[in-house]
């Protein structure tokens, strides 16, 4: 389980651009949760993320992951723990490396290589077997290097890649917001697979309204570092991408800001 208890965040403290995003912020994900995150630009999305691993610090407050407080840890020691893919394609992989060469380093995550080889030959049909489950045609392409692959095929690499060792959590910060609508789809389809087979805790940040009411067993949104909508079980299975896009306006509206349905996609 991992607790947010009583976080402060100030941003440019002391300065005219000064800004307090969290105050006494309290969140609570339970194990097994696949909770999708939205809310505007500036609301705390992509603050808490990072905050959850360790790239951005807490002013104030406890990060506790199974009662654990990791506040302290940097941000190298929770990514052992903390699997995490990226809205652009290109990072969280080697571009420089072949397929089989970045799937061997993200299997070996968290071990001690002392004196041994990085790729493990024996390995390889294993390897051509989860790729194989991919259905994009990589399990013949392991000698191939990364730079050369599309964006999908990229992204569901390091998707496939950051959970290959064991994490206590998966954090997808906008990961398929680069990706046309097909390879969108697509990329969604098989984070939900990996996340059911894991039983993974997984956190999603995402601008498309859609897919945050089709995928996860949770909803939430988030406006000005608060949580202004949580939608969980029969309320979540429930609800449709209109129903949260009049939410969200509803919520601009009474802070005296007019949303549009600009900020995200449906």
């Amino acid at each position: 389980m991992l607790q947010l208890k009583g976080i402060s965040k100030t941003f440019n403290s002391g300065s005219v651009n000064e800004l307090c995003l969290f105050r006494d912020f309290d969140f609570t994900v339970q194990d097994s949760e696949f909770v999708s995150v939205v809310g505007s630009n500036g609301s705390g999305k992509s603050t808490l993320l990072n905050m959850i691993c360790g790239t951005v610090s807490v002013d104030a407050g406890q990060i506790l992951i199974n009662g654990r407080d990791i506040s302290g840890e940097k941000d190298f020691i929770r990514q052992r723990r903390i699997g995490r893919v990226y809205q652009d394609p290109a990072r969280g992989t080697c571009p420089g490396m072949t397929i089989l060469e970045n799937l061997s380093i993200a299997d070996n995550k968290g071990k001690h290589y002392n004196l041994t080889g990085c790729v493990n030959k024996g390995k390889t049909e294993v390897y051509r077997n989860m790729l194989r489950s991919l259905k994009l045609g990589l399990e013949d392409k392991l000698e191939v290097q990364v730079g050369a692959l599309s964006g999908g095929q990229r992204q569901a690499l390091t998707l496939l890649m950051a959970v290959m060792a064991p994490v206590d959590f998966l954090i997808l910060d906008e990961h398929t917001a680069a990706l046309d609508p097909k390879t969108a789809e697509t990329i969604m389809e098989l984070t939900e697979k990996l996340v059911k087979e894991k039983q993974m805790t997984a956190i999603m940040v995402t601008h498309n309204l859609r897919h945050a009411v089709k995928y996860g067993s949770r909803l939430v949104m988030m406006q000005e570092g608060s949580v202004v909508l949580d939608l969980v079980g029969a309320e979540k299975q429930r609800a449709d991408a209109e129903q949260v896009m009049r939410i969200f306006n509803g919520i601009g509206l009474e802070q005296g800001r007019c949303q549009t349905q600009g900020s995200f996609q449906i």
